[in-house]
């Protein structure tokens, strides 16, 4: 708005005031309409995030407007009054929600620290196999590194499958006790 319009809005609502207090109900709506309206924009811009209900902070101006209006000074200006009252109840409003904040964890999840991947070299991997006895180290590289299964494996090397299951199993405990994970 410019300062025109601002001096004029300004004045309709001394105006609409000043009926409503000289008893004049139509007035009085109208005044309560524009200036809903008004305080509604204004909680909308300093609520940022959840918590507060920009809504109930425009029936708590407007209640208070309604039990207190007999104090505001028919030769001042209305909206400081009005934004007055506004502030305190948004304030009133953030003090009994207390000091939790209410954030959407999808707006924060990239600032999370994501688990770090173990990663394994193929040089250790090397290293891990070639402290295993032959027949461990070819199962373990079937199965854990070339991706088989343990029906592939078995055929390939014409073993049963429980025998590959169980060089599996002692291979893969042998790698753990060597790098010291039990």
């Amino acid at each position: 708005m410019n300062g025109k319009n601002e001096r004029e809005n300004e004045r309709e609502l001394a105006d609409l005031l000043r009926a409503a207090i000289a008893g004049d109900e139509r007035s009085y709506a109208l005044f309560l309409d524009r200036i809903a309206a008004l305080v509604r924009a204004y909680a909308r811009r300093k609520i940022s995030h959840g918590g507060v209900d920009p809504e109930d902070v425009v029936q708590e101006v407007l209640l208070a407007i309604h039990l207190k209006r007999h104090t505001w000074m028919p030769e001042a200006a209305v909206m400081p009054w009005v934004y007055a009252i506004a502030r305190f109840k948004l304030i009133d409003a953030f003090r009994r929600r207390g000091r939790r904040v209410e954030i959407d964890l999808d707006e924060i999840a990239e600032t999370y620290a994501q688990p770090e991947i173990e990663t394994v070299s193929d040089r250790d991997v090397g290293r891990a196999l070639d402290t295993l006895a032959p027949g461990q180290r070819s199962v373990v590289a079937a199965i854990s590194v070339e991706g088989r299964s343990i029906e592939e494996t078995a055929r390939k090397f014409g073993m049963k499958e429980a025998a590959v299951r169980v060089a599996l199993h002692r291979g893969l405990a042998a790698i753990a006790r060597r790098f010291g994970r039990d």
